[in-house]
């Protein structure tokens, strides 16, 4: 991997982190595309620049991370991200299969395009507006939808937003409940990554370039984030979810196409 191609799968990751379309996926579609989506260090690429769209969030809303006084919302936070650890740790050579099949991307990103078409229509009563009104319980369920994100393609962003719609949260609360949680989410599946190239290809993690990369990457992907962050809370609270689902589809459709004519393996 070379310094442009780190930069552009850091912009994708970025602006994908936190929208309902699949930073995953993308991250999949792009490396294919470059040739580089094979090696070890690209599969831990995509997962390490995750560090800088988490740090937008945080300086963000970084007043309500840094509260002493919210308890209860790291009580939450906590509760929630719990499912998505148990299932990640018990299949975790399951994912990381199917995080190397573009089919599955296609498919998924198809699947869950159709389902933004209509989500606006089923949550139309929402009750749950601000941290105070979230239940332990309600947080756990979320957490659970979570789960469903570890298929690639299918979007943490979007199963974690539909999941807190689905409790009764506002789009808005549901988006910004979403980014808290994956700030420990995040955080996890990072740490275990690098951990476990640590102990199997350390030279990896030594490699200067390769740690230049990484810093590069996660500057990058902090700067966009920041920009997709804002740009997609209005957007959301204007016109809800329709315009990514036909995205979705379209993607969807290209990449089983490509996927079918010998592009994309």
């Amino acid at each position: 991997m070379d310094i442009i191609q780190a930069v552009i799968l850091a912009i994708i990751e970025g602006i994908t982190e936190f929208l309902p379309i699949s930073s995953t996926g993308h991250l999949i579609i792009g490396s294919s595309w470059m040739g580089i989506e094979r090696q070890d260090f690209t599969k831990l690429f995509e997962v390490a620049i995750q560090l800088g769209a988490i740090l937008a969030v945080v300086v963000l809303y970084w007043r309500r991370f840094f509260d002493r006084n919210r308890l209860n919302f790291y009580i939450k936070l906590i509760i929630a991200v719990i499912p998505a650890l148990i299932v990640g740790y018990l299949f975790a050579d399951r994912i990381d299969q199917l995080l190397e099949s573009p089919v599955t991307v296609g498919a998924t990103l198809l699947l869950g395009g159709i389902v933004l078409l209509f989500v606006d229509n089923w949550f139309k009563q929402p009750v749950v507006r601000e941290e105070q009104q979230l239940d332990i319980f309600k947080a756990l369920r979320i957490g659970f939808w979570q789960c469903i994100a570890m298929i690639p393609g299918v979007s943490r962003s979007a199963a974690t937003i539909i999941g807190g719609m689905q409790q009764k949260l506002t789009r808005s609360f549901a988006a910004e409940f979403s980014f808290f949680l994956a700030v420990p989410t995040m955080v996890a599946a990072t740490g275990y990554k690098l951990l476990k190239a640590w102990k199997t290809t350390p030279e990896i993690l030594t490699d200067r370039h390769n740690l230049l990369l990484l810093v590069v990457g996660n500057a990058v992907a902090f700067v966009v984030a920041m920009i997709a962050i804002r740009t997609f809370i209005t957007y959301l609270q204007k016109h809800g979810f329709r315009m990514f689902g036909y995205y979705r589809i379209l993607v969807g459709i290209v990449i089983l196409i490509m996927v079918w004519k010998g592009m994309l393996v």
